[in-house]
């Protein structure tokens, strides 16, 4: 069957999620307490160990299976117009952003900022000024660029994972 990765994604958290449903389940069905006058037969919640264990073992099979496809489909997917893989992609994209997240810090600063407090918080007893070390509009231009390089890498990533098709078997 084919699959874009983007459904290949939405199927494996629901895998996981009917697995973890399994789980807690188990969870609140394994033991049960029972009052001395009770029978056990009646306070015997429902509960099947090997149909249980036979349903997460299944679940777990296809997980491992979607994942590796998707490991292979990233390691050797490029992305149009960066020429990187998309797991390359999957770092770029942090980078850019984190990048993106300084240069805004720096465009927001003051050029000059009066420093009240030494470095322990105390007063100080002397006029004490901070000073930008870089061009506003050098940091500005930097930051509209990456930007919107970072919105181009996003919506590369979005349509490969959205439109190419990896074969699979599940």
């Amino acid at each position: 069957m084919l699959y874009t990765s983007s459904g290949l994604n939405k199927l494996l958290k629901q895998l996981n999620d009917e697995c973890e449903r399994i789980k807690s389940v188990e969870k609140t069905v394994f033991t049960f307490c029972a009052a001395i006058s009770e029978k056990l037969e009646d306070a015997r919640p429902e509960y099947d160990y090997a149909s249980s264990q036979a349903k997460i073992k299944e679940l777990n099979g296809k997980i491992r299976k979607i994942k590796h496809a998707l490991n292979i489909f990233n390691s050797t997917t490029v992305v149009d117009g960066f020429d990187i893989t998309i797991d390359e992609m999957l770092v770029y994209i942090p980078q850019l952003t984190n990048q993106k997240n300084k240069l805004s810090g720096m465009i927001n600063r003051p050029k000059k900022i009066r420093k009240e407090q030494d470095r322990y918080g105390s007063p100080k007893s002397y006029v004490e000024y901070e000073y930008v070390n870089y061009d506003i509009d050098e940091v500005t231009k930097d930051f509209n660029e990456v930007t919107e390089l970072l919105s181009k890498a996003q919506l590369a990533l979005d349509s490969v994972n959205n439109k190419a098709l990896i074969e699979l078997n599940i």
